[in-house]
């Protein structure tokens, strides 16, 4: 089988200019390396497509492929994950990992919780910050968690985030809002554990592959699980195996949240609990990073047993199945 790849290379953006944290969320020439070697030790053709912009390219070329393994992740706007399986979608070209629909909900965490509170799962109450004025309607108690709405890797995360009063409350946001041009998710602080779930397959027969309590250091950022400490954290954080009722509790209400979402072969869940140990959703990465050393969903995996090849191979016949290929 001949399996495109498409993806963000970090280097290319760092060499346009762009910062370490604006490139935060692409892929390092290695992770391509690495799910590249895994596609061709299972026996299929790869081809290098790279970028949204690329691919526009390659597509115009009539270049097709039987299966794209993308984790192109975009660059602009709250649809910047669903444009290239949208265009793989217009070709009738089959991918792994979720469609448009879904990469925009996800990605968006403020319209992610809204449709997971509305199915009746948990999660801590929220608002969205669209511009300053909205800052003083925000009928929350203290205290308060803030971040942009639409980033992951942690970016946008500080100490500040963690939020105790109105006037600091109105200095995070209006900086966010400032810094990242978009709306500003607020909810309630949660006091409890902090859990990911990695998930893989799809519908009911989706299921996790492991669950790490996040655990962060003396010398970490408190209370937040920080683009600081992201970037840091052979130092600053511990990943622990988890097995007890509530991070089992976890697992369910993880799986609970991937399903509603209706995500596809693959992702991560983030979740808080709250002051009676309840985990409550966070929110999800539908695209999650699959460098094979620091990823979460890597990192997870190997201590569950489940090396790199395995993974990524399962992930692969998870989207097989799916797509009626197998």
């Amino acid at each position: 089988m001949r399996i495109g790849m498409t993806y963000d290379l970090r280097d290319d953006y760092l060499a346009a200019g762009m910062s370490d944290e604006e490139t935060a969320e692409f892929d390092k020439i290695g992770t391509i390396e690495a799910i590249e070697n895994v596609i061709r030790e299972l026996g299929h053709e790869t081809v290098r497509i790279g970028n949204v912009n690329s691919l526009v390219q390659h597509l115009a070329k009539n270049e097709r492929w039987d299966l794209v393994f993308n984790i192109a992740e975009g660059l602009y706007g709250f649809g910047r994950e669903a444009q290239v399986p949208a265009l793989l979608d217009a070709y009738q070209i089959p991918y792994v990992f979720s469609g448009p629909l879904v990469q925009a909900v996800t990605l968006h965490k403020g319209i992610a919780k809204h449709v997971v509170r509305d199915s009746g799962l948990p999660t801590p109450a929220f608002a969205v910050i669209n511009s300053e004025s909205d800052i003083a309607g925000v009928d929350l108690p203290y205290p308060l968690f803030a971040k942009p709405v639409a980033e992951g890797t942690g970016k946008g995360v500080t100490a500040a985030s963690k939020i105790s009063d109105p006037k600091m409350l109105h200095a995070t946001c209006k900086e966010l809002l400032a810094t990242f041009k978009q709306p500003v998710l607020v909810e309630t602080f949660l006091p409890g554990r902090e859990f990911t779930v990695g998930i893989v397959g799809n519908g009911a027969e989706a299921r996790s592959i492991g669950i790490l309590e996040v655990v962060l250091l003396e010398n970490s950022e408190a209370d937040v699980y920080s683009y600081h400490n992201k970037a840091f954290f052979e130092n600053l954080v511990e990943y622990r195996v988890v097995d007890d009722p509530e991070a089992k509790e976890a697992i369910e209400v993880a799986l609970a949240c991937y399903r509603v979402l209706d995500c596809s072969d693959a992702g991560r869940v983030d979740l808080r609990s709250d002051s009676k140990g309840m985990p409550n959703f966070i929110e999800i990465n539908s695209l999650a990073g699959l460098n094979p050393e620091i990823s979460d969903l890597s990192i997870m995996a190997r201590r569950h047993g489940i090396d790199y090849q395995q993974l990524i191979s399962m992930i692969i016949d998870a989207a097989m199945k799916r797509l009626g290929m197998k």
